[in-house]
């Protein structure tokens, strides 16, 4: 049950994001929704690869280039999910610094931790 309010309220903010960003754009509802379902999934088995590969450069920049990764890993959610578009790798940044800032707000809020 976590799990699926987990999921609403990312879509839910990818929604609230998409609108408010100019160059991010969300089709309708259920595009979120999977939109947020495909993030949880790359989060899940891409983005461990990607630290472990990327570890030196990390560590190097004092764990800002995890940014960088998070960037590659909205970018990729753009390839897989038809009717999600970000328009450049500076607007998937910035869509993932504020959509990792406003998922810890809404948790922290509820009470929800990982």
């Amino acid at each position: 049950m976590k799990l699926l309010l987990r999921i609403f309220i990312t879509s839910l903010l990818v929604m609230a994001i998409a609108y408010l960003m100019k160059g991010v754009r969300v089709d309708e509802f259920t595009t979120a929704l999977t939109v947020a379902i495909v993030l949880g999934l790359l989060n899940f088995f891409v983005k461990p690869i990607l630290v472990l590969f990327t570890l030196p450069v990390t560590f190097f920049t004092l764990g800002l280039f995890l940014l960088v990764i998070n960037a590659i890993m909205i970018l990729l959610c753009d390839e897989f999910v038809d009717g999600f578009e970000v328009s450049s790798f500076w607007t998937a940044m910035l869509f993932s610094i504020i959509l990792s800032l406003s998922q810890s707000l809404v948790y922290q809020i509820t009470g929800d931790t990982k």
